[in-house]
């Protein structure tokens, strides 16, 4: 447990100065480095700007802060000038009307770059703990680039606050290591935290859906116009989780739910194994608190904790991040706003970089499907101005209400169709004659009933060769299929019919058989297995799944015409579907079998992957886990 030296302010009364004598140090064209977020040295920012009459040319760095930024004012425009890596809410408006200066970088390069001379800094203010009886004292909550910041100014200007919690990890600066000290307890910045609509609820569930037992997650700050900050929201649907670990930038009050709820425990982490890595800390006072002194949450700088590499190491890497617009074929733009600068590229090539290296990772990008002013953000072509942050060669996992399409490694038609069925609905006719006209697309791809006839380049036609030598082909189910899925159902046998749909249909409705047809190839998934006539394709076999995204599983379900059964066709279309199911990111399959129907339940139970099962009134529940 931390002992703080109660007698440091006699031991090091030489370094002790008041707000305005050590902001007195500051001179006409000094470049000034803030404290990061709530950890931002308020007292010293408003000693600073009271000297603005005397000063002129003096550039502020940071990387982003959550107090009133009163040195944006416009009166002040002669004496500061704003260089952030991120733009926050407090300065926006100073970059929309072209006032500030934004340098884009990787969250991972800025110490590289306050280390090498390329911006140097001629004072740091900063906040700190009283210190120790060592003379160790600890940045706290915002541990991120102040450390690097600290440690390359030719002065620093300490705040030493005892509201400050001590946080552990490598956190700690020598007290001769800092210049002055300025003494003064006062509250910590506090983030509010509002209640998110219920379109921010939908997405976060859905992206939560794709976050297995036992991953390290990280949740990125980025924030939606009128949505709030998306991948915060999704913490509070990984209540249901289990294992969980923690490597991330931001430790929020949801994190610390996640802690006290017994989801994180980072048991399965493959570095810092235990323990809550975090580079930075903004909430509640409570949160504050819990850190104080905690073991379990270790504070690290941002050279380390955005390290692609180390990242990388933990296995089952999400990390959740946001976006503000993508175009059909997967570039990502998430630092600006209809042209004009947002946000910043923060830690998500980072994390995003990580996550693709981890085994299971899953890199997610989360967004509403439209603007707060009903605009798609899913575009043919990003509109000018749009940065394009996460590359269309390296995004995976995009989630939007309507649903999560993963692209990585799809071709540029199957990401475009995969994009158009997550968007909203009332753009997807025209995003599908945009991508028509811009060649991502066939021109025979049309939307039928409002559903896309979606053929994904990881379940095109592929083979399969019986043992007399039979040939059978298996692609995607068509439209033109109808008449033939008729065919089949009808030529079924009582027994077949009965195991496959639970009941003695004698006939099957057109509703029901276009059903089979008309699907939207992503959350409801459809192949047949043919064989090759004359008068055409003659359908011998159908496999079906259906996504509950809710879940991140599918439904599966599959049925063999009865002279083609006991030859291996069952087993084929199941392996076949679960290989679609996999290249999507879905977690496992679901089914329902009759008690009878030995032959489903051998093809699960036999098939090599994780099966749990349970029956209930004489019908076995499957739970098969990839």
């Amino acid at each position: 447990m931390v002992e703080y030296d109660r007698d440091w302010q006699e031991k090091y009364r030489d370094m002790i100065m008041s707000p305005h004598k050590a902001l007195a140090e500051v001179k006409s064209g000094n470049r000034i480095f803030l404290g990061t977020g709530c950890g931002e040295p308020v007292l010293l920012v408003n000693a600073l700007v009271k000297k603005a009459n005397h000063l002129a040319d003096v550039e502020i760095v940071q990387l982003f802060t959550k107090g009133d930024a009163p040195y944006v004012n416009r009166k002040y425009g002669d004496s500061f000038k704003v260089n952030s890596f991120f733009i926050g809410d407090n300065v926006r408006e100073l970059y929309q009307e072209g006032r500030g200066d934004y340098t884009p970088i990787l969250m991972f390069d800025i110490p590289s770059l306050l280390k090498s001379g390329k911006l140097p800094l001629d004072i740091a203010l900063i906040q700190v703990t009283p210190p120790d009886r060592r003379g160790k004292m600890s940045l706290g909550i915002s541990v991120d680039i102040v450390k690097s910041a600290a440690e390359n100014a030719s002065l620093v200007i300490a705040q030493v606050n005892p509201s400050m919690p001590w946080t552990r990890g490598d956190s700690l600066i020598d007290i001769y290591d800092l210049d002055i000290l300025v003494p003064e307890e006062t509250p910590l910045i506090e983030r509010i935290v509002a209640e998110p609509p219920d379109v921010t609820k939908k997405i976060a569930g859905l992206a939560a859906a794709l976050v297995p037992d036992g991953s390290t997650i990280q949740i990125g700050l980025g924030e939606v116009p009128g949505y709030g900050r998306i991948p915060l929201a999704v913490a509070a649907h990984l209540k249901d989780k289990k294992d969980l670990g923690v490597h991330t930038e931001l430790i929020s009050d949801e994190i610390m739910e996640l802690v006290e709820a017994g989801v994180v425990n980072g048991r399965h982490k493959a570095v810092d194994r235990g323990k809550v890595i975090g580079s930075f800390c903004m909430g509640s006072r409570k949160l504050y608190d819990y850190v104080h002194d905690n073991p379990v949450f270790s504070f690290r700088p941002t050279e380390y904790v955005n390290d692609a590499n180390v990242i990388g190491k933990n296995n089952n890497m999400v990390t959740i991040n946001m976006a503000l617009e993508i175009d059909l074929t997967g570039q990502v733009s998430s630092d600006s706003e209809q042209g004009s600068f947002f946000s910043g590229i923060g830690g998500q090539v980072d994390f995003n970089r990580g996550a693709a290296r981890s085994s299971g990772g899953r890199p997610i990008i989360v967004m509403p499907s439209v603007t707060a002013t009903g605009e798609s953000r899913i575009v043919a072509r990003l509109n000018p101005g749009a940065g394009v942050v996460i590359t269309r060669g390296t995004v995976h996992y995009v989630v939007t209400e309507f649903g999560s399409a993963y692209l990585h490694g799809k071709t540029v038609q199957d990401r475009t169709l995969a994009l158009i069925s997550i968007a909203h609905p009332h753009y997807r006719p025209q995003l599908l004659k945009d991508a028509v006209n811009a060649k991502y697309i066939r021109e025979e791809f049309a939307d039928v009933e409002g559903k896309f006839v979606v053929a994904s380049q990881s379940y095109m036609t592929t083979k399969h060769l019986l043992k007399d030598g039979t040939e059978i082909n298996f692609r995607p189910i068509h439209p033109t299929d109808e008449p033939r899925v008729r065919d089949l159902l009808y030529d079924l046998s009582q027994e077949t019919i009965y195991y496959r749909f639970m009941s003695h249909q004698a006939r099957f409705g057109q509703r029901q058989i276009q059903n089979f047809v008309y699907i939207d190839h992503r959350q409801d998934v459809a192949v047949v297995g043919v064989l090759p006539e004359a008068h055409g394709d003659e359908i011998i076999a159908v496999g079906r799944y259906y996504l509950d995204e809710r879940t991140n599983r599918a439904e599966v379900a599959f049925v063999v015409r009865d002279e083609w059964q006991n030859r291996g066709l069952g087993t084929f279309v199941f392996r076949h579907l679960v290989n679609i199911a996999k290249a999507n990111g879905i977690t496992g399959f679901t089914a329902e079998v009759l008690r009878n129907n030995n032959r489903m339940q051998a093809i699960f139970n036999h098939s090599g992957l994780n099966v749990t099962s349970h029956i209930q009134e004489g019908v076995y529940s499957f739970v098969i886990d990839f």
